[in-house]
């Protein structure tokens, strides 16, 4: 799997809505930007958690962003593992299919 080239495409749709609808991504980079700051809980939490939400609703891209970012943050592999794991726990089996994203995401910004 190329999480690169996924993460690549999705960065080429979030500059073409840029460009066709400013206000609105802007207003989205807003409360981005508002909910992801950290606050009670740390960056490297919110993350985890948005890991196993991008699973629990099968957006192969979704979960891609908060992987890299949970590294590049400070994550454990394991605490990305663990995340999954709880999607699973609460997504059931689609959740499950989703689940198998995560190690080829972590392989391949690992390497």
């Amino acid at each position: 799997m190329n999480t690169k080239k996924k993460l690549s495409e999705a960065n080429q749709w979030l500059r073409r809505f840029g460009e066709e609808g400013p206000e609105k991504m802007e207003a989205f980079h807003r409360i981005l930007g508002a909910v992801a700051k950290e606050e009670a809980l740390s960056k490297r939490y919110k993350e985890l958690i948005a890991i196993a939400l991008s699973i629990t609703q099968e957006c192969e891209w979704c979960i891609a962003f908060p992987v890299k970012n949970a590294l590049e943050v400070g994550a454990t592999e394991e605490e990305i593992l663990e995340a999954m794991w709880m999607a699973l726990l609460v997504g059931d089996s689609p959740a499950l299919m989703h689940t198998g994203l995560v190690p080829d995401y972590l392989e391949d910004f690992s390497s």
